[in-house]
């Protein structure tokens, strides 16, 4: 485990930090266990076109990309995501740095060079994400929380930004249903931390719900 877990209360006047009820654990555990398993059931057939179209355009790379992620109290994991860039896409990172179309410890680019045909379509319809589906049904991640963070996005982060690590991270949450990748850094932050200090059942589910919509209208997803 990396040293992350000094995890601060929150101490923003908008987002004092409050405990949740004793069931809403067990609710939410729940729910991610029935969920992940439906869909992970009824979307196997999708899991296969897709996988078979990753290898068809880049017979060399893997259809399932694993990466790093730092998690709840700092934590490190495995974030499993179907592959939608190019194989040596680290290696072409450090030259595109500099045109991020976001600010702050966070890499996003709309028309990344590296992201492959199929990897387009994918990450446009969320797609890419639905691998995690497994991470959710392990344990290391729930349906919803904040975004899970690269290593080194966690090493750029002030003690405030930390806070965020409070929680176990999820596949979806406020920022994904409140603009995704047109959504900056700061405010991502300021929307997971009010998800943190408002979260139960009933946010939860609204936010599952609203998600799906998104996703089929590809809002601000690139």
């Amino acid at each position: 485990m990396k040293e992350y877990n000094n995890v601060p209360q929150l101490n923003s006047e908008n987002n004092s930090y409050r405990k949740t009820s004793k069931i809403y654990p067990f609710n939410k555990r729940i729910i991610d266990i029935i969920g992940s398993t439906i869909g992970i059931i009824f979307l196997f057939w999708l899991f296969l076109i897709i996988a078979i179209i990753i290898k068809m355009e880049d017979p060399k790379g893997p259809v399932i990309f694993k990466q790093k992620r730092i998690g709840k109290h700092g934590s490190e994991f495995n974030m499993y995501k179907f592959r939608s860039m190019v194989t040596n896409a680290e290696e072409l990172l450090k030259n595109l740095k500099s045109e991020s179309d976001v600010t702050g410890a966070m890499f996003k680019m709309k028309h990344d060079p590296r992201v492959t045909r199929i990897g387009k379509f994918i990450r446009k319809t969320s797609i890419d994400e639905l691998p995690q589906l497994w991470n959710v049904l392990v344990g290391n991640m729930s349906l919803v929380g904040p975004r899970p963070p690269l290593e080194k996005e966690v090493m750029e982060y002030s003690e405030y930004d930390k806070t965020r690590l409070k929680v176990k991270p999820g596949c979806t949450g406020l920022w994904q249903i409140s603009g995704r990748s047109n959504i900056g850094f700061k405010e991502m932050v300021e929307l997971d931390l009010k998800y943190i200090n408002e979260r139960n059942t009933l946010l939860d589910i609204k936010i599952i719900f609203r998600t799906i919509k998104v996703i089929f209208l590809s809002e601000g997803a690139y």
